[in-house]
């Protein structure tokens, strides 16, 4: 008995000492935040790198997501795991329990701090505005309303140019082009040269309409997955999104920014519009929140067809709203705000800011203005 109480008292020890050893390194990791630069040469240019080329390696030509596949596993050994708590408290068995809470404690501890070595540290690397060279600068209403005039236009023709047939494609044909338009952003991030993309449909797209959410990255698997149910003219730009994720844009605004900047130098048209449905809808909500008065005009501009695809995915994602989708938007919120995305949610609409300094930097802005348009 003695013998059995001094392994026990030994593995409780080690546990013990385990847990404050990863909760140091997580405190160091944590505060890498201030150093961008550091963390934008040694990691997201060095380390990440060969993460990246391992997991497409192992991943790429799996032809379902595996990162689902774990994810459904953690889910039941978390059951069972409560299961068994639950179980040992009932008997009284108060060590057990208590060591059992521990041991999940450190499996907790490893995976955050897997979570941000494998991609997460990419939130804290240089913000993408400085190393794509973009000027950043205030935009006042005028300049707002040329562009979203702009990108209102664009997705109104590119919506006119598609027909019936083109809205039943097949699951490749959804992801070649995302695939194509994502490698060819190394014209835009000299970085991203000889990067392989890919995405997946999610196992999950059933819980994800649940949640209320078009797409995920799975840093543990590196593997892009966007929810296959949701109306299809979504989710070419999607794809595009959790690609870039898979790039190393780790803010929410930057993977948005590079999925529109892949989506509308695409030749594929479901992408080119759904990049572009995308950013007429972010833009139109930034003129809603600056000028409520232009947003009336800028909505009589929308054409009858973009109007009925956004009533058509409104009426989609509003037969899922319930409880789970509020939690899950709350939960998110403050995982970005922990994330060097003080904004939480509202830094998907950053991209706003980004959008505008590049079509500044590329003369669009002005020779638009000049047009009057």
């Amino acid at each position: 008995m003695k013998t059995r109480n001094k392994v026990e008292q030994s593995k409780l020890r080690l546990t013990l000492i385990a847990i404050a050893c990863m909760f140091v390194f997580l405190v160091v990791m944590f505060s890498l935040k201030s150093y961008p630069y550091f963390i934008e040469r040694y990691y997201s240019n060095g380390v990440y790198i060969l993460i990246r080329k391992g997991f497409q390696f192992l991943f790429n030509y799996v032809p379902f997501s595996v990162g689902d596949v774990l994810y459904i596993i953690i889910i039941i050994l978390l059951v069972t795991g409560l299961f068994q708590l639950v179980r040992l408290l009932i008997r009284k068995q108060l060590a057990d329990a208590g060591f059992l809470f521990l041991r999940f404690i450190l499996k907790l501890e490893i995976a955050i701090a897997a979570f941000y070595i494998l991609w997460a540290l990419n939130y804290f690397r240089q913000p993408a505005i400085e190393r794509l060279e973009l000027q950043d600068y205030a935009y006042d209403v005028t300049q707002l309303v040329t562009v979203t005039s702009m990108l209102i236009d664009s997705a109104n023709v590119s919506r006119l140019s598609l027909r019936s047939r083109d809205f039943n494609p097949s699951h490749q044909e959804i992801l070649d082009p995302a695939i194509q338009a994502v490698s060819r952003l190394s014209f835009f991030d000299p970085s991203l040269i000889a990067i392989k993309p890919m995405a997946k449909k999610s196992l999950l797209s059933p819980l994800l309409n649940y949640i209320g959410t078009a797409g995920y990255y799975n840093p543990y698997t590196g593997e892009a997955q966007f929810n296959s149910l949701m109306p299809v003219f979504t989710q070419s730009f999607v794809a595009c999104h959790e690609m870039a994720h898979q790039m190393g844009f780790g803010a929410e605004d930057e993977a948005n920014f590079a999925g529109f900047i892949a989506g509308k130098s695409s030749d594929n048209k479901l992408l080119k519009y759904s990049a572009y449905y995308l950013a007429a809808q972010e833009f139109m909500n930034e003129v809603w929140r600056t000028d409520s008065t232009a947003f009336r005009q800028m909505k009589e501009r929308i054409s009858p067809a973009v109007i009925k695809d956004l009533e058509t995915e409104r009426q989609y994602w509003t037969k899922y709203q319930g409880g789970a989708a509020r939690l899950s938007s709350i939960l998110y919120d403050n995982y970005l705000k922990a994330n060097k995305q003080p904004g939480g949610l509202k830094t998907y609409n950053r991209m706003i800011k980004l959008s505008m300094a590049y079509y500044r930097k590329k003369g669009l802005l002005r020779r638009a203005s000049s047009q009057g348009q």
